[in-house]
């Protein structure tokens, strides 16, 4: 029945759905609903994207993960609206942790420690509990540590349509002189 549809219909459609769902919504699961293919709805989706740019809502997704969100512009008015007074404001330390989960997602809290060199426990505990970061899963190796994530509210938080929106990372190039000699002073021994 659906096969028939057109990307347009199937865009529309999936937005009304995406609309009523209470949580993020699978690509296999809307496939279903509608009884057409995963790339029909893909198909859908970038119909949908093309016209979202002026309008008050966005396209989120995290894998093959989807959800409406209200566009980050609106923020403001939002909060206004609601009468929201949210402080948005992140410690050092909670900054720096939700970085490196970011990038280096999945990730344990000892990786998280390494990085930082300092326990992030508390920082952890904090980030999970405003629903930025969460468990998803463990990891296969002794005491099966948890792997963490972030979060469909991590994306809308920072007003991210996907995890590939993040900036790419600057790491300085580091100079290390003797290490160089002493690679040269090896290469040319071995030579």
């Amino acid at each position: 029945m659906t096969s028939e549809l057109t990307s347009q219909q199937i865009a529309n459609l999936v937005e009304g759905l995406l609309f009523v769902a209470s949580e993020p919504v699978s690509v296999k699961h809307l496939a279903s609903v509608l009884d057409c293919t995963p790339a029909q709805i893909e198909a859908g989706l970038e119909q949908f994207k093309t016209g979202q740019a002026e309008r008050g809502i966005r396209l989120q997704r995290k894998g093959n993960w989807l959800q409406l969100v209200t566009a980050p512009e609106l923020a403001d008015y939002i909060e206004k609206f609601l009468g929201l007074t949210f402080s948005g404001k992140f410690s050092t330390p909670a900054l720096e942790s939700l970085a490196i989960i970011a990038y280096r997602q999945p990730i344990t809290r000892p990786e998280i420690d390494a990085i930082r060199g300092v326990n992030s426990d508390g920082v952890l505990r904090t980030l999970i509990s405003k629903g930025l970061v969460e468990e998803v899963g463990r990891l296969d190796t002794v005491g099966h540590p948890a792997l963490f994530a972030t979060t469909f509210e991590f994306l809308r938080y920072f007003g991210l349509e996907s995890l590939e929106q993040l900036p790419e990372l600057e790491l300085p190039q580091l100079q290390f002189p003797q290490s160089s000699r002493l690679l040269e002073e090896e290469s040319q021994a071995e030579a």
